[in-house]
């Protein structure tokens, strides 16, 4: 049976961040995700990990300026010091909530880059991350993200671009590169989400979900979201799938797709 975790960027915006955590546990998740955790001292987070017995599953490396539209900066040349220090600061905090997952943001694509640059320019930001983080037992995740709906001009956005940066990595003797599999935002750009998820399941490491189209919660859209389940329960897939969705009707009325699995 999947396990799901409450993304807190996402669910349970009724009440402040900081008591989301206890909002998640008590409607019966066992381990959280949310897009950053840097605003917050390491020991705030701590505590509300603690005092909610949840497990810190996968937060974004730092992605620049995000109140200003930047969205990632490994596809940015000219911003590698910038992007070390934030996978510095990522481990930090990850080592200190016991994550084990840190995604990364490539980020919009510059205008005027060519696009070898520019792929040149992720490569060895992944490069240099993957090795970071694997020092620290910590799994370097990357995510296609629709660039059709969500995020207009994001780099990665297909499953087959995150899977050559992967292979590339591993050609290179860097195994610690994994493909964070967003459901919603596959569906959008390629579909074939079965066979995709079949075909990569042993490079995938953490999945995400909401339905398309609205990204709402399962059964508002047209994905098939109980095969899918089904799917990676045959699969023996153990980690996690994060609940990355906004709510259509508040977050603990949209809950009733989740139940039976957290129960």
């Amino acid at each position: 049976m999947p396990r799901f975790c409450a993304n807190l960027s996402f669910l349970f915006h009724e009440v402040d961040f900081e008591q989301r955590f206890a909002r998640a546990a008590q409607a019966g998740f066992r381990g959280v995700e949310y897009l950053f955790p840097y605003a917050y001292p390491v020991a705030v987070l701590q505590a509300r990990l603690a005092e909610s017995g949840l497990s810190q599953v996968l937060f974004n490396l730092p992605a620049g300026d995000w109140a200003a539209g930047e969205r990632g900066v490994a596809c940015l040349p000219g911003r590698e010091a910038e992007f070390r220090a934030g996978v510095a600061q990522g481990i930090e905090y990850a080592r200190a909530l016991g994550c084990r997952q840190l995604n990364c943001l490539a980020g919009l694509a510059p205008a005027g880059v060519p696009e070898a640059q520019i792929r040149q320019t992720v490569q060895a930001n992944l490069r240099y991350a993957a090795r970071a983080l694997a020092a620290h037992d910590i799994r370097l995740l990357i995510e296609p993200i629709n660039s059709r709906v969500d995020m207009p001009g994001f780099w990665l956005d297909t499953s087959a671009k995150a899977l050559a940066l992967i292979d590339a990595l591993h050609a290179m003797g860097e195994p610690n590169l994994w493909l964070q599999y967003d459901i919603y935002h596959a569906q959008i750009m390629e579909g074939d989400l079965a066979r995709t998820i079949e075909a990569n399941l042993a490079r995938i490491a953490h999945f995400q979900l909401a339905d398309n189209p609205g990204r709402h919660e399962p059964g508002t859209g047209e994905i098939n979201y109980p095969f899918i389940f089904d799917l990676l329960d045959r699969s023996g897939y153990v980690g996690w799938v994060g609940c990355e969705y906004k709510p259509l009707a508040g977050s603990e009325a949209g809950l009733g797709w989740v139940k039976n699995y957290l129960d």
